[in-house]
This record gives structure tokens, C-alpha cells and sequence, in this order.
């Protein structure tokens, strides 16, 4: 009752043996799953509803929706202290009339009803991967739907998970033959992938960029009513608060967003009054700049100088981005109800009021904002101002963690520290990009000294990120939403236009400050690529280099040497085949567990996997080989699970499938009879069926399964125990009841499965070097020999990623000529 379904270990997806294609997949009848029809259980119909109709709960999204504001939509709702300076500061100062005022704020108004509005909140919000969003989400989604990924580590079974289908069912009948393009043509695979990571890399310089842009802009208008304050004092107390803002950062996304969060609604109150103020104060008719009209009015006056300021006026839906990438923090009901009811209206009143005022004092274009604010509110709104800039960075501070966490875990960036901040699935703090963050902050915000500046290389970055997303929504719409061409060309073209517009008017600005994004996006760029490139090469290393099935049968099941208690877990990349690094060990010690698994921890492209699917366990080997394989599968998004409990669930799902492999019916293989190759979907969580009794031996005594450690290895761990107190773990015993209808081999296997895990678990890891072939080019040498080894030697190894105990840890060293 446990397993969901039954496969073939050589099942990749690579050459994925789909039922279409002729494939052979067996599907067992459960409670998980109906084998006939397929239909998902009623707990997870209620999951997939809630999902989809969020307003069942409405309390949750409402939540979420304040949560949201101080969060995500701080960034988009301080626009306003720079987007009029930031236009006005260029070559538009020779055009400063109330006509071209009114073109500006036309095209701002536009700009925030097309690109947030519409495209955002409207479409792109839909195209959630199981709640999550961001660049990588729709990577995700393309790579379930088609063969896009090119790591070959994908299996037949990774397609039954509940979440893979995610809102779509069938298969994709439009557009065959550029699916089939895409997926033939590994570099049209390679340049996805590239564009991919160039929008990430986008979003992590928005992380730098941001904070910087906002203070600054904030604290500089101190200086209107205390004229005797330097630029490097404003620049100094900037600096102050940026430090103090990532310092806060380790509190999580929670906290910090219900302590942001009334800080952005006053905010938004404050400037819309203030901006309903300035339009009825000084020019009602500013509305009437809400027609399209007065754009190519704007443009018929200014021309070219018009067409360069738009630089400035992508700046009004910068962070934009950040609604997509920190979907996964909240959810798209609460971004919308938040964008739509509140922080849209709020913005286009202020945006109103302040060319209002502009219309009459044109002489104030430069500082716009802060000259627009009645005398007697100055200051409250100057403190706003500031906590609100503040509150802006962490929007995309947030969105930074989420996107790194995503290239973690898809294999396209180096290991780093994950902490979970929250109950809530997606709130995730990364220490060590945080203060990289912090610290090229702080070098821009110390070397450039100028919104100016810094706002050209902050749009561009921002419109690329937009531009990116474009391109990838339109994939979507063709292989996940199944649309016509006609539509996805459309959305394509409509969009590209106008992103088209702003981000060539950003790139002419790359001289003036836009070549910081460049500079930045482009190292990270690189390190992304070398890691993905080297990570590929070690795992086809592997892959052509396993161990035949025929030399394990021939040591026969003592493997040729001694086999000790324990049980011995060997990890490895590979979903297939026994690893190279079994061999090496094999040949080096004389010893070996006698129970062995072969463990292999993997992403799949999914941002969770139910616990009911995480083990995928099979046999290596006959049956008194006592080998097994599990492959452990983990979502972009999911929390690694703490090492003592993943050892209960590891070893109980082990009992599962000794039980269940000698009830279900063999599979007819042309292979070995050894059973190699069928693995079954096993549930870790805690059956009442289980073949064995759980117990803690804080509490008690079990004498059902002896333990084989000697008395004096008893008294080595004792002893370690009590002087580590930190390191000792809670001890499980696994009992095994009398159940006289067992048959006697499954007792058996279950009683040295229990023994051994009583005698102590080992884990086996390859402390590697990767090398590049002496034939292997100069360009290959550089890659692999230099930047990939550098990265591998400066990142978290993979056992502390894992959380595995150094006791515990034995590690054989290789080379690996790639």
C-alpha cells in the first residue's frame, strides 16, 4: 500500500521510454494514486482547488497580501523619489514645458498600467510553478513540459509526481516541430539555459543596485531644509542604514515583512495624498494627460532626447520583477489583490500630483518630489521616505535568496548555506550572499555618489530581467499553456515593443553607470555556466564509468572481501548503475558494510516533492547481496531534512520495500534475474503497517534486535557521546515483532537490515578533483582546471550542504579526467 508505482532503473529521460513511445512503466493501484484513471486522492483535489480558487481562504491571502506590502512592493512604490529627477537630469532639460510634462507623465502612467499591470498581475502571475515564480519557475515548467534540460540525471519516474503536471494536463499538439528543434539541438538547449541565467544574474544585480538607489534618493532630501550638509554626509548616513539593513536580513521574510509592512501602507497613503493634494492645488488638468495623445506629443517635441529619457521613465516600474520572483514567499492572489486595490492607485495619483506641481514649477525637476511636499508635512514625510527606501531594498533582497536557492538546487550555482526562516514554504535566508550583497552595495553607493548613475545601470538590469521573462512566457504559453502561435507571437511582439524601447534607451546609458549591471551580471554569468558546465562533466564522468553489474556478480555476496557490521551509505550522482567510486574503495579496503545502499540525492525540476514520494528505493543485486539503491528527490524550493530523521525514514522505507519486493509479482526482464533496475516510490511517512517497531532508546530498553557493535566499540561511542554532547543525536531502535505468516527470507533481510543499522550507519562520499584531459583544450583546461576547481575548493562541500555528521563521514579520494 505503499508504493505508487513500479519502474525500471534504466528509465531516463534522456531517451525517456514514455508509454507514447513505446516505453514499459508499471503502475500499481494505491491509495495515492488510482492506477486506472489517474486521478490525484481527495486531499491533494483540495490542495490543487485552494491553489487554484485562492478565496477560499481568505484570511490566509489577506495576510499574505500585507505580509506582501512590506516586502515585495516597497521597491515599485518608492519609485517616485527619483523617476521625475531621473528623467529630467539628461538631455530633457532643454525640453522642461508643461506640454512635454504632460507627455512624461502620460508615459508613465502607460508604463505602469502596460507592464506591471497587464503583463504581471494579468498573465505572467498565472504562470506559477505549484505557487512558485521567477525565471527559473518557468525554466522549470519548460524543462517538465520538453526535453530541455542537459543535465541527463532525469528519470520515467520523476513524471508520476503530483506536482510535475501542475495545472496542465496532456500533451502539447501545437507547435511540434520547433518542440522537436529544441529539443534535437543541444546548443538551442545551451542558449536557453544561457538566457535563463542571464535574467537571474539580472535579478541578483537588481540586489545590489537597489539599496543603494533607494537610501540614496531617500537621505538626499535632508538637505533641502538643512542646506549645510554635504553630499559625503548623506552618502555616509546612507551607508550606515544599508548596513543595518542586511544585518536584519537573518530575522526572515515573516518578520521582516510584518514589521515593513505598516510602513509601506503609510507610505502609499501618504503619497497618493499628497499627490491628490498637488493635482487639485495646482493643475487639474493634468488629467487629461491620461490619453496616449499627449505620448506622441511628447515625442514630436523632444525626438531623439525623448527617446533617451526613457531611461528614466523604466524606472517608475523597476522591482517590477520582484512581484514574480517572491511569488513563492506569498501567493499571486495576495500580489494581485495588493498591486491592483492599492499600490496601482497610489502610484498613479502621486505621479499625477507631482507633474501637477512640475506643470507649474518647472524649475523643480531635478528634486521633483521632495520640492512638491507641502512645508507643513515635510519632515513626517521625510522620515517615511526613509524607512519606505529602506523597506524598498527588501524586496529584491528577498528575490535574490529565492533565485540563488533555485540555481542551487538545479545544478547551476555553488553550494551554499540554505537557512529556512519560516514555516512557510519559501522563506529562506542565504547568509553568505547576503553579505556579498552588503558589500558591493556599499562599494556602489561609496563610488558612484549619484542616483543619476546609479538608476541608468539599475534599468537596465531591470528591463533585461523584464525582457528575459517576455521571452521565456512566451515558451510557456506554447508548450505548458498550449496556446495557438497567434497568441504567443502576439503577446511576444506587443511586449518586446515597448521593453524593446526602454531597454535600448538603458543600454545607450552604459557609458554613464550601466556598465556596473554588465560588469556584475556578466561574473556571475560565468560562474554560473562553469559550475553547470563542470557539475555535467563530472556526472557523464560517472555516468560512462559505473560499474558493470557482471563484475559485482562475480565477487559473489561477501564482494570478495570482508563484509562488517553497519550499514554503509554510498552517495553518488547517479540515478543509474553502480558509481566508480564503489570500485575504488572496493580495491582499497578490505572491509566492507553489510548492509550497502547507494544514495542518491537529487533536484528535480519541482519546487516540492511530497514526503509520500521523496524515497525512490530498488535492489542492486540479488537478495543476499544485501544492496540496495535510493534516490532521494528534493524540489528547487524544498528544505533538506535533518540527517537523524532522513536515517529513520531511510531505514524504514528499506523495510517497505524488502516487504513489498517479495509480494509484488517479477517483473519479466530480458536482464539479470538479479532484480536490478526495479525501484518503487516508497512513502516516508510513519505507516501503522510498518514491519517494524519504533522505538527511542532514550525511553527504552529493546532487546528484540541484539546489538552487534563490540563492547568496546560500545564504550568508544559512549565516550564520544559524553564528551560531544552537541553531536549526539537521538537514538531509534527498529523492532521486529513475531509475525509467524513472514516468509523466513524476508525476516531474514529484515533482521540484518535492523542489526546493522544498530551497529551504525556510515557515509561513503568521493572527495574529488576534477581535471581536465591532457588532450582537452587550452579554453577546457581553463574552465574545468581553474574555474570550475576554484569554485568547488571556496564553496560548502557537499557533506556539510547534506548536514552529515564528520563522525560518521569516510570519504575515498579521486581524480576525475574529464
Amino acid at each position: 500500500m505503499y508504493q505508487v508505482g513500479i519502474y525500471r532503473e534504466g528509465d531516463s529521460l534522456e531517451h525517456p521510454p514514455s508509454l507514447a513511445a513505446g516505453g514499459e512503466r508499471e503502475s500499481i493501484a494505491t491509495p495515492g494514486k488510482d492506477a486506472q484513471s489517474g486521478h490525484t486522492p481527495q486531499p491533494e483535489i483540495k490542495k490543487v482547488l485552494s491553489s487554484k480558487f485562492p478565496w477560499v481562504n481568505i484570511s490566509r491571502n489577506l495576510v499574505l497580501a500585507y505580509q506582501s506590502l512590506g516586502v515585495v512592493y516597497g521597491d515599485l512604490s518608492t519609485s517616485p523619489l527619483y523617476v521625475y529627477k531621473s528623467i529630467f537630469d539628461g538631455k530633457l532639460q532643454d525640453h522642461q514645458t508643461p506640454q512635454v510634462i504632460f507627455g512624461v507623465f502620460s508615459l508613465i502612467f502607460w508604463t505602469v498600467t502596460l507592464i506591471p499591470l497587464l503583463k504581471y498581475v494579468c498573465i505572467v502571475l498565472s504562470a506559477d510553478d505549484n505557487g512558485e515564480g521567477g525565471s527559473f519557475a518557468l525554466y522549470s515548467l519548460l524543462c517538465r513540459h520538453a526535453k530541455f534540460s542537459l543535465l541527463p540525471n532525469q528519470q520515467a519516474a520523476d513524471e508520476d509526481l503530483s506536482s510535475y503536471r501542475y495545472g496542465y494536463s496532456g500533451k502539447s499538439t501545437s507547435c511540434i516541430e520547433l518542440k522537436k528543434f529544441l529539443e534535437k539541438h543541444k546548443k538551442s538547449r545551451t542558449i536557453l539555459l544561457v538566457i535563463v541565467l542571464l535574467g537571474a544574474c539580472m535579478v541578483i544585480g537588481d540586489g545590489v543596485l537597489t539599496p543603494a538607489m533607494s537610501v540614496i534618493s531617500a537621505i538626499s532630501g535632508i538637505k533641502m531644509d538643512a542646506g549645510n550638509l554635504t553630499h559625503d554626509w548623506v552618502v555616509t548616513l546612507s551607508c550606515v542604514i544599508l548596513v543595518g539593513l542586511f544585518a536584519l536580513q537573518y530575522a526572515g521574510t515573516h518578520r521582516v515583512g510584518f514589521l515593513f509592512a505598516p510602513i509601506v501602507v503609510i507610505w502609499l497613503i501618504s503619497i497618493m495624498l499628497i499627490g491628490l493634494y498637488n493635482t487639485i492645488i495646482w493643475n487639474p488638468k493634468i488629467v487629461y494627460a491620461l490619453s496616449p495623445s499627449y505620448i506622441v506629443k511628447f515625442f514630436e517635441e523632444t525626438g531623439k532626447d525623448g527617446w533617451i529619457s526613457l531611461g528614466g521613465v523604466l524606472l517608475s516600474v523597476a522591482g517590477t520583477e520582484a512581484m514574480y520572483a517572491d511569488l513563492g514567499h506569498f501567493s499571486a492572489c495576495s500580489m494581485k489583490l495588493t498591486f491592483a486595490f492599492l499600490v496601482y492607485p497610489c502610484l498613479v495619483i502621486q505621479y499625477m500630483g507631482q507633474a501637477a506641481f512640475l506643470s507649474k514649477n518647472i524649475e523643480c525637476a531635478t528634486n521633483s518630489f521632495y520640492s512638491s511636499i507641502p512645508r507643513r508635512v515635510y519632515w513626517p514625510v521625510f522620515a517615511i521616505a526613509t524607512l519606505a527606501a529602506i523597506v524598498g531594498s527588501q524586496s529584491i533582497i528577498t528575490a535574490t535568496f529565492s533565485i540563488v536557492k533555485q540555481c542551487n538546487s538545479l545544478g547551476c550555482f555553488p553550494r551554499v548555506k540554505i537557512v529556512h526562516t519560516s514555516k512557510h514554504k519559501g522563506q529562506i535566508y542565504v547568509p553568505e550572499i547576503n553579505w556579498i550583497l552588503m558589500i558591493l552595495t556599499l562599494l556602489v553607493a561609496v563610488g558612484f555618489q549619484d542616483t543619476t548613475l546609479i538608476g541608468n545601470a539599475y534599468g537596465l538590469a531591470c528591463m533585461t530581467v523584464m525582457f528575459v521573462t517576455t521571452f521565456l512566457m512566451t515558451l510557456v504559453i506554447v508548450f505548458v499553456w498550449q496556446r495557438s502561435l497567434i497568441v504567443a507571437a502576439s503577446f511576444l511582439l506587443f511586449f518586446w515593443f515597448i521593453e524593446g524601447l526602454y531597454l535600448s534607451s538603458a543600454a545607450i546609458k552604459a557609458p554613464q553607470g550601466g556598465w556596473v549591471s554588465l560588469l556584475f551580471s556578466f561574473i556571475l554569468l560565468i560562474v554560473m555556466l562553469v559550475w553547470h558546465y563542470g557539475t555535467r562533466k563530472k556526472y557523464k564522468y560517472d555516468l560512462h564509468n559505473k560499474v558493470p553489474l557482471k563484475w559485482i556478480l562475480g565477487l559473489g555476496p561477501s564482494l570478495g572481501i570482508v563484509r562488517v557490521p553497519g550499514i554503509g551509505l554510498i552517495y553518488s550522482e547517479l540515478v543509474t548503475g553502480v558509481p566508480p567510486i564503489f570500485s575504488h574503495f572496493v580495491t582499497n579496503l578490505p572491509a566492507f558494510h553489510n548492509v550497502l545502499v547507494f544514495v542518491c540525492v537529487k533536484s528535480v525540476p519541482v519546487p516540492y516533492v511530497s514526503s509520500d514520494e521523496r524515497f525512490l528505493i530498488g535492489r542492486v543485486g540479488p537478495r543476499p547481496y544485501r544492496m540496495y539503491r535510493c534516490i532521494v528527490r528534493y524540489g528547487y524550493k524544498d528544505t533538506h531534512q535533518d540527517i537523524g530523521n532522513f536515517e529513520e525514514l531511510l531505514i524504514k522505507s528499506l523495510a517497505e520495500f524488502i516487504q513489498m519486493d517479495s509480494v509484488e509479482p517479477q517483473l519479466p526482464t530480458s536482464k539479470s534475474p538479479s532484480l536490478d533496475g526495479r525501484m518503487a516510490v516508497i512513502s516516508s511517512n510513519l505507516h501503522p503497517n510498518s514491519p517494524f517497531i519504533i522505538s527511542d532508546d532514550d525511553f527504552e530498553t529493546c532487546s528484540t534486535i541484539e546489538s552487534s557493535k563490540s563492547l568496546t566499540l560500545q564504550s568508544v561511542g559512549s565516550s564520544y557521546d559524553d564528551a560531544n554532547p552537541e553531536n549526539k543525536k537521538r537514538r531509534v531502535r527498529f523492532n521486529l515483532p513475531e509475525n509467524p505468516g513472514m516468509d523466513p527470507e524476508v525476516r531474514d533481510e529484515l533482521l540484518d537490515l535492523a542489526q546493522a543499522k544498530e551497529a551504525g550507519v556510515a557515509y561513503i562520499m568521493g572527495h574529488s578533483y576534477v581535471k581536465a584531459q591532457k588532450s582537452s583544450s587550452c579554453w577546457k583546461k581553463l574552465v574545468v582546471d581553474v574555474g570550475y576547481s576554484f569554485l568547488r575548493k571556496n564553496c560548502r562541500g557537499s557533506a556539510v550542504s547534506l548536514n552529515i555528521p564528520h563522525i560518521s563521514l569516510i570519504e575515498v579520494g579521486m581524480i576525475y579526467y574529464v
